[in-house]
């Protein structure tokens, strides 16, 4: 099969793929476009982190001038009503990246695969541009996210970052650091295409390193806040200590956690 075929079969998929996750989770996802439709995705993400109009999670303007400048801001409709919203910016043009800077589902949808159609949107929409990598960071210590982006997507983490954004005045992260994992999706890779169009999951490698978490770091945080901090420097401390000795994770497992292997080889985008 020729380079252009395949490109054409992959995002024919893609939005196959897309279109099935939308229609199974009941919402109907879609760009947003103007001020107007703008202003609603920043009002609902500051709904959703606990932000007040004083602290956005992202300034008005700025997303005014992300739209005009051809980048990702979607939308997930229920019922008419905007339940969830995602923003992404081109980030690396040598490598066909998109950055997915923030994504968010109202909490009674949480688990309802509102958040999975999105992500399939977002690879379609990647995909009929030519980008064929998505980027995002996540909290390491939320397990939900961990199992979603590796498990269900098909996403590597490729680095660790500490306290990268910083302190953050929002209900989910505040009085705790920004730790984050880069997680890197290649879009075009057969493994997450199988995964993402029949559910194949190609087996977690046994042996190696494990890193545990929480199960639900996020009550925790609340009930016993102290312990929360000592999950997070142990984390911090152990996949970074493994990272730095050349371990990769490969894999995530509720009750086990990270799954590390020594890296080898450079993996293909």
């Amino acid at each position: 099969m020729s380079a252009e075929k395949l490109h054409d079969e992959v995002l024919r998929q893609a939005i196959g793929d897309a279109e099935r996750a939308a229609e199974l989770s009941g919402a109907i996802i879609r760009e947003m476009r103007g001020a107007e439709e703008e202003a609603q995705v920043i009002e609902l993400l500051d709904r959703i982190w606990g932000r007040s109009k004083e602290n956005p999670v992202l300034p008005p303007e700025f997303l005014r001038v992300l739209g005009k400048t051809g980048n990702y801001i979607a939308g997930a409709f229920v019922d008419g009503e905007l339940v969830g919203a995602s923003l992404g910016l081109h980030s690396s043009p040598e490598r066909l990246t998109l950055h997915s800077h923030i994504s968010g589902v109202t909490p009674n949808l949480v688990g309802k695969s509102v958040g999975y159609a999105i992500k399939l949107h977002q690879r379609a929409w990647a995909l009929s541009r030519g980008i064929d990598t998505i980027e995002w960071t996540y909290d390491p210590l939320v397990s939900r996210n961990a199992n979603f982006n590796i498990r269900k997507l098909g996403a590597t983490p490729v680095e660790y970052l500490e306290n990268f954004y910083g302190p953050m005045a929002d209900s989910i992260n505040a009085g705790d650091s920004s730790d984050r994992l880069l997680v890197r999706w290649h879009l075009r890779d057969p493994a997450v295409a199988a995964l993402l169009t029949s559910g194949t999951r190609l087996p977690t490698p046994h042996g190696g390193s494990a890193v545990a978490i929480p199960e639900d770091i996020e009550s925790m945080r609340v009930v016993d806040p102290d312990q929360a901090k000592q999950w997070r420097q142990r984390v911090r401390e152990q996949l970074t200590g493994l990272f730095d000795r050349g371990e990769r994770i490969v894999g995530f497992e509720r009750g086990t956690g990270y799954i590390l292997h020594q890296h080898t080889e450079k993996r293909e985008k």
